[in-house]
């Protein structure tokens, strides 16, 4: 783990609810990301990952944050909307066009 800059952190057994965050965020990966594709290698498990971070944080609208996006893009507008995809198709992505 050293090697990717990771260190583990320990948490206190039988308490799930103090990891509640990472273990959420593990499972959006797994259903949203994973569950229709089968990576082709580490380096394509990267890609795939890295590009459903992206959309996690700058496009997927958070219940908790009032049903916007973490970067704090604005989603109000007149007019049409446009679809964009993201895995291929696996995602879309809605918002005003400009």
């Amino acid at each position: 783990m050293d090697d990717a800059g990771v260190a583990p952190v320990t948490i206190a057994l039988q308490a799930p609810n103090m990891n509640a965050i990472a273990e959420r965020f593990v499972g959006s990966i797994k259903r949203e990301c994973l569950d229709g594709l089968a990576p082709l290698g580490e380096g394509h498990l990267h890609r795939t990952v890295g590009d459903y971070v992206q959309h996690h944080n700058a496009d997927r609208p958070h219940q908790e944050i009032g049903n916007e996006s973490i970067a704090g893009s604005p989603r109000v507008g007149n007019g049409d909307v446009v679809v964009s995809e993201r895995f291929g198709g696996l995602l879309q992505c809605y918002e005003w066009a400009a």
